[in-house]
């Protein structure tokens, strides 16, 4: 389905939320500053001007401007957001031995990967620099606590990615961490600075929950059937780096026993071969498992807009929910 660019809710929250996000650059500039070490804004400034949609900062944003709040902090927030997120790039990037990120060269290839873990930490410390700055220890705990699930996921990932045994259950439990932590902290964040009934504050996280896993699904779907171009991906790169996601874990589920050698030879061992990634589509298709993959996004998709009932009636509210479709609409 090819979504014209204007009718895209990402694109339509990004105008509505235009003069916030622009403060939100700015204190984003400034705070990636380095006095004695030069590297640091140029190692940051490759990732975060890189032209991604900025996607999780803006939903802190939404968040505040549905609860009516009128400070400045969610600004602050924001910033937080994007540079927790910015720092797991530069890690994870390190971590995978990437050599691309938005379709551009990555940090650790164009400088090396100390400078890459280093920029990273540094992030990490400006980051809790803007939460204290807020005043709100629950703030501060919300967000410290995104921090370590975020890196417990990775973790996670780190040993269950080329283990068989790795089923359904662990695998959400690597998307819950990896993604969603912080889709559901930035939501959540909003809601508490804007001192919202708890009720919607419990919808805010619950929207950003299913938000993250339902984009993740969808990312781990598109390895295996979206257009290069546009993912700056190519098709069954998670193979060829030995991720188990969730096709692949459907298909291992179904397997019989020559499949599961294959899948042993090809994952586990890392022994792959031309034509394996034809086969591993093949199996696929076979078990029908990209389609299943593709219903589970949906669902998740689905409770994200459910989540969102006992928000204030708002045009924010509405681009949040067609957000959501979005994330999976994109599949098609």
């Amino acid at each position: 389905m090819n979504i014209p660019m204007a009718t895209k809710p990402h694109d339509r929250l990004a105008a509505a939320l235009a003069g916030e996000m622009a403060a939100v650059d700015k204190l984003i500039r400034t705070r990636m500053q380095s006095e004695n070490a030069p590297r640091i804004p140029e190692v940051t400034a490759h990732l975060v001007e890189a032209g991604g949609k900025r996607l999780r900062p803006m939903l802190t944003l939404a968040a505040a401007r549905l609860c009516g709040y009128q400070g400045d902090y969610h600004l602050g927030l924001a910033a937080t957001v994007e540079f927790i997120h910015t720092a797991t790039l530069l890690h994870d990037d390190v971590v995978d031995e990437s050599a691309k990120r938005r379709g551009r060269p990555t940090a650790n290839l164009l400088w090396d990967n100390k400078s890459s873990v280093l920029v990273g930490d540094y992030l990490f410390s400006r980051s809790f620099q803007l939460m204290v700055e807020t005043g709100s220890l629950r703030v501060l705990g919300i967000l410290a606590n995104a921090s370590a699930t975020i890196a417990e996921g990775e973790v996670l990932q780190m040993t269950a990615a080329t283990d068989l045994k790795t089923d359904e259950d662990v695998y959400l439990k690597v998307v819950r961490g990896k993604t969603a932590a912080l889709f559901s902290a930035a939501t959540e964040v909003g809601g508490v600075i804007s001192e919202a009934p708890e009720e919607q504050v419990r919808a805010l996280y619950d929207y950003g929950d299913a938000l993250g896993i339902a984009f993740q699904i969808a990312d781990d779907l598109l390895d295996y059937q979206g257009d290069s171009g546009a993912t700056g991906k190519n098709v069954g790169d998670d193979f060829r780096e030995r991720k188990l996601t969730l096709p692949v874990i459907k298909a291992v589920a179904q397997a019989n026993p020559e499949e599961y050698a294959f899948w042993q030879r090809t994952i586990e061992k890392g022994r792959q071969e031309d034509g394996d990634l034809d086969h591993a589509l093949a199996l696929m298709a076979k078990y029908d498992t990209l389609t299943a993959t593709r219903a589970d996004a949906q669902g998740w998709a689905a409770k994200a807009q459910a989540a969102l009932a006992p928000l204030p009636a708002h045009e924010i509210r509405d681009m949040l929910h067609e957000l959501a479709g979005y994330v999976v609409a994109r599949l098609s």
